[in-house]
């Protein structure tokens, strides 16, 4: 990849606003890529969702809609809050700087950890299975953070420290948020959608082989907590935070909590179905 060809394009298009709205509008209206990616993100994870839901527990599309936007505002509100750990002292002493620049600086761990128990709480609510509806979950997840992702390699938020290797980057255009601009940088955000692709096949591969509830999710919540952990090592946006300075990072720090915590549910749900299925071939040769 010849980083000198590389421009990426955090605008997607620009256009004037009718007269008619220019009284309660800007002058210009601008349609920012990392916007449009997410929101095509969000839509192809609600037709997964209510495709999925409606086939597997027969759940009507008008509340998965309530689903979706439910989880939305959980992510939203997350993403939002994580981001003071990145600087505790700053965003406690200026809470006003979490709301500027509001539809950038959201921290995806924040999202997950806020998004899963208001998905809990729904699914409790309207009586679905737990684990079932989870496993569904697990590739919408993997679908709009593909999506996002790719909206934070046109913005250039995300971005890596800089390379010399054949997959480095360059951002160029003076509304990117890469820093520095004009030096060679890892495409971190892209190794990210790598990432995430592969978890999507392994998600799809065991769907149709799948053991047990609850696997898929489990499944993902650990490839993604390793997969996160590695692409952390060529992160250059530093503010993030870590727990020891330039050692172990905030995600990190997440990403084995995440994935000790998971592989330990994955290791119960196993047991539990394992035992089940011993139970029922016992039955079955008894009678």
């Amino acid at each position: 990849m010849n980083s000198k060809l590389i421009s990426m394009h955090p605008i997607l298009f620009q256009f004037d606003t009718p007269g008619f709205l220019t009284s309660f509008l800007p002058d210009t209206i601008t349609i920012y890529t990392y916007g449009f990616l997410i929101a095509c993100g969000a839509i192809t994870g609600f037709l997964y969702t209510a495709w999925q839901a409606k086939k597997q527990f027969n759940f009507p599309y008008e509340e998965t809609q309530q689903l979706i936007l439910w989880i939305i505002i959980a992510a939203v509100v997350g993403g939002k809050l994580f981001i003071v750990f990145e600087d505790p002292s700053f965003y406690l002493s200026n809470p006003a700087a979490l709301f500027k620049n509001f539809g950038n600086g959201f921290v995806f761990y924040g999202s997950l950890l806020f998004a899963i128990p208001a998905l809990l709480i729904f699914i409790k609510i309207k009586k679905l299975p737990l684990f079932g509806m989870l496993d569904v979950m697990a590739v919408t997840a993997v679908i709009v953070h593909a999506f996002g992702r790719m909206g934070c390699f046109m913005a250039g938020c995300c971005y890596g420290v800089p390379s010399h290797g054949f997959t480095a980057v360059t951002f160029h255009d003076p509304h990117s948020q890469a820093d520095p601009l004009g030096i060679p940088l890892h495409p971190t955000q892209l190794y990210s959608v790598s990432a995430l692709l592969i978890i999507l096949l392994v998600l799809l591969f065991v769907k149709y082989r799948k053991q047990f509830d609850g696997q898929l999710f489990m499944i993902y919540l650990m490839l993604y907590a390793i997969g996160r952990s590695v692409i952390e090592v060529f992160r250059g946006d530093l503010e993030r935070g870590f727990i020891i300075d330039n050692i172990i990072s905030n995600s990190q720090f997440i990403s084995l909590l995440v994935f000790f915590g998971a592989g330990y549910v994955y290791y119960r749900l196993w047991k539990k179905d394992k035992r089940l299925k011993a139970y029922q071939k016992s039955r079955r040769e008894s009678t």
